[in-house]
């Protein structure tokens, strides 16, 4: 974890401990949510301080190219088989 990632998870921890009014001794549950509240934001489109949202660009789907003579080649329907009736 680089130290600007440190330092966030810090100071998350910190505002949720102030948020659920201070409790003493739950400072692991603050820095484990802290840490999933990061780990989250980096897996988003966020920006590294999650103050804006990033813009993702989508990717056109690959041209598929066709042979001419694949196309040349295309199946026939099936033919089906008149039934008898009994």
């Amino acid at each position: 974890m680089t130290e600007t990632q440190r330092e966030w998870v810090q100071k998350r921890a910190y505002a949720l401990w102030e948020e659920e009014g201070r409790p003493s001794g739950r400072d692991h549950e603050h820095w484990q949510q802290a840490m999933k509240e990061r780990a989250a934001l980096e897996g988003s489109a966020a920006s590294a301080d999650g103050k804006e949202v990033k813009s993702r660009t989508k990717r056109a789907a690959p041209e598929i190219k066709v042979s001419s003579a694949a196309k040349a080649t295309k199946a026939a329907p099936k033919k089906s088989s008149p039934r008898k009736s009994a």
